[in-house]
């Protein structure tokens, strides 16, 4: 997982092409009882909770047959719309964008709730102090739909201009950075804020909600809508014991930690960055004001998702931007979760 992406504003478009891939990609040979869960990247500790609940038995004591999807090119929104899968890991942003083009596709459980991503540039850059001095910069980026756009609009909050050049990199884009050879990108700060401190490149950050952005789950657990009304039952079943895995990791998480790595041998090479990202992602992003991890309101999904849609980048079906705000409550539920939890 060294150098992944972090997606900020996520995959959406589901063309032909993308759904013929994700028919290939599904499981054909699971059985009808059999719940499949499609990752966003190779396992990692935004999956932690997952494995927890597969580690210690909870998948199974509650009598769910559960096959975890290795990732793949196509976005886990397209996958979990075309039916070939039932779960996945998304983003707040990704998932917003996939339900207003049409996906039948719904957030049932947040595992982080707040940003976890920020502008990242070298901290020995003493000509960037703010996002207003990425005026005329490079950014090395993934090429994702809206993150250019949300950049700039971060860098005209600060009072710059929000004209600089982009460079699609993909995985390469934080080496870029480190080397020299583009001034910023984007970054998960529990994962690669904590490699850059390893790898002795530390860096500065920018976070979005200094800059104007309202809060956003960091990611999402996306479901096919048309399963969950189907198997209401099983539904409930599978994402409470997948919030059980989640608060478990949030509770404890160098035993959650523990439990990531031996679901994924030889996965790590710097498990020491696996504990200490789990110990992050507990101590500042799993945990609403209650300590409970999961559940979701319409108050943030009303303010980060309405910024998108006031800020034009959201499309309807046909491509065409929406000219009518969505009702943000139809666009996640909390209704399979254990609320005692």
């Amino acid at each position: 997982m060294t150098g992944r992406v972090r997606r900020v504003l996520a995959c959406l478009v589901a063309t032909v092409a993308v759904l013929s891939t994700a028919t290939a990609c599904g499981s054909d040979t699971a059985s009808d009882n059999t719940i499949r869960f499609a990752l966003d990247w190779t396992p990692n500790t935004n999956h932690t909770g997952l494995f927890v609940a597969q580690q210690r038995g909870y998948f199974a004591e509650s009598g769910l047959d559960v096959e975890i999807l290795p990732y793949n090119n196509t976005s886990v929104d397209t996958v979990v719309d075309a039916g070939n899968a039932e779960f996945g890991i998304s983003t707040h942003s990704s998932s917003t964008f996939s339900r207003a083009s049409g996906a039948h596709t719904i957030s049932v459980l947040a595992p982080l709730q707040r940003w976890a991503t920020g502008i990242g540039v070298r901290a020995d850059r003493d000509d960037i102090t703010s996002p207003k001095d990425l005026d005329g910069k490079t950014y090395a980026g993934f090429g994702d739909p809206g993150e250019v756009e949300t950049l700039k609009r971060v860098i005209r909050n600060d009072g710059g201009t929000g004209e600089f050049t982009s460079v699609t990199l993909g995985t390469s884009a934080y080496e870029a950075v480190y080397s020299g050879k583009a001034d910023f990108t984007v970054s998960y700060l529990a994962w690669e804020g904590i490699e850059a401190e390893h790898h002795g490149t530390p860096m500065r950050y920018f976070h979005y909600t200094d800059f104007g952005f309202p809060e956003a789950y960091a990611i999402v657990v996306d479901a096919n809508e048309d399963w969950l009304n189907e198997n209401p039952e099983r539904a409930a079943t599978f994402v409470r014991a997948l919030q059980r895995g989640y608060q478990a990791a949030a509770d404890d998480p160098d035993a959650a930690a523990r439990d990531l790595i031996a679901a994924n041998p030889g996965a790590f090479n710097d498990e020491k960055l696996v504990v200490e990202s789990q110990r992050m992602l507990a101590a500042q992003y799993m945990k609403d004001a209650n300590g409970r991890v999961g559940g979701q309101t319409l108050e943030q999904w009303a303010g980060n998702s309405g910024f998108l849609y006031r800020s034009g980048l959201l499309t309807g079906p046909d491509g065409s931007a929406l000219t009518t705000e969505p009702d943000w409550s139809t666009y996640f539920t909390n209704d399979y979760l254990d609320a005692s939890r």
